[in-house]
């Protein structure tokens, strides 16, 4: 009596080999991924290094005669508030702007809006920055007039009013401009990719079109909103020629946004000083150029984690 064995479909399969495509892909964005890893060390090594002497170094030996944290302090604060100014002029209208591209505006209109708000991210900030100080600052002097009038009581908007309109406010709104695109081309790419069934699901419930937006489209592109934010407030940090054309600087640390005494920025300083520097003033703005970086670096790790706690909430993969 003869048996016969068979093999079940699936139960003893020979491994396929790898395909030589796959492991040069993979060897390639490997090697990528490490790539990026090893030059950001290196940047914050080089500036470590080259930061240290002025670290050690007293303080009557740096620009100031204060110290190091006297030194840079003014310009982090200058930095930060520039950049928040901006952030919260930009994202309201970004993402209303990429709403409307996505589910408001008639197709031929939407696809010439995307055009135009991408062209925006190809001018140079010199041009915003010609574009700020010569029509932009002076036609500024009415409102911050108003601002200083009605709202003084606020730290703000203390006044007195700046006559060239050289501010911190008309730098936010530069800065705002210049990080719009970004913002707007993240979170419009994302809301397109919106499930349909998530959509036609809330409209067939009774939704209107907002009801819908609000209930489908922003809690799936959040992430998206977060990522483009931080990628617009990693440009409007770092951000050097338009702030060193526009901003009227005195040192002071103040949130009076309509003055023109205003706090430098850490690029802008550098780009002013740096040509004319040297010794231990050289160290003192690479020690500078190390806090802006980690600010950078500290920014972004805090929209990581964001974004990665929001995934495991909603269970998306």
């Amino acid at each position: 009596m003869s048996t016969t064995t068979t093999k079940e479909p699936g139960a003893v399969r020979r491994r396929s080999p790898r395909r030589l495509g796959d492991a040069i892909f993979s060897g390639v964005a490997t090697g990528a991924g490490v790539t990026i890893l090893v030059l950001l060390a290196g940047v914050a090594i080089f500036l470590l290094i080259e930061a240290w002497p002025a670290i050690s170094a007293p303080a009557e030996e740096l620009p100031g005669g204060e110290g190091l944290v006297d030194f840079i302090l003014p310009l982090a604060f200058g930095t930060v508030l520039a950049a928040v100014i901006a952030l919260m002029l930009a994202v309201p209208f970004a993402i209303a702007i990429a709403l409307y591209i996505t589910h408001y505006a008639p197709r031929r209109l939407a696809q010439g809006m995307g055009y135009l708000i991408d062209l925006l991210a190809a001018v140079p900030s010199v041009v915003y920055g010609l574009w700020g100080i010569f029509v932009l600052a002076p036609a500024s002097f009415g409102i911050l007039k108003w601002l200083e009038e009605n709202l003084g009581f606020l730290p703000f908007f203390t006044g007195p009013a700046s006559s060239t309109g050289r501010t911190m406010l008309v730098v936010g709104v530069v800065l705002a401009v210049m990080i719009l695109p970004i913002i707007t081309a993240v979170t419009r790419e994302v809301f397109l990719q919106t499930p349909r069934g998530h959509k036609e699901a809330a409209l067939a419930l009774g939704a209107t079109r907002w009801e819908m937006i609000r209930m489908a489209v922003l809690p799936f592109g959040r992430s998206a909103m977060i990522s483009g934010s931080m990628l617009g407030l990693g440009r409007a940090l770092g951000e050097t020629m338009a702030v060193t054309i526009i901003l009227s600087v005195s040192g002071a640390v103040t949130f009076n946004l309509i003055s023109s005494g205003n706090p430098a920025t850490i690029a802008a300083n550098i780009a002013l000083d740096f040509p004319e520097s040297s010794g231990i003033a050289v160290n003192a703005l690479i020690a500078a150029g190390l806090v802006l970086f980690g600010i950078t670096l500290v920014v972004n790790m805090a929209a990581r984690a964001v974004i990665n706690r929001r995934r495991e909430f909603s269970g998306a993969g």
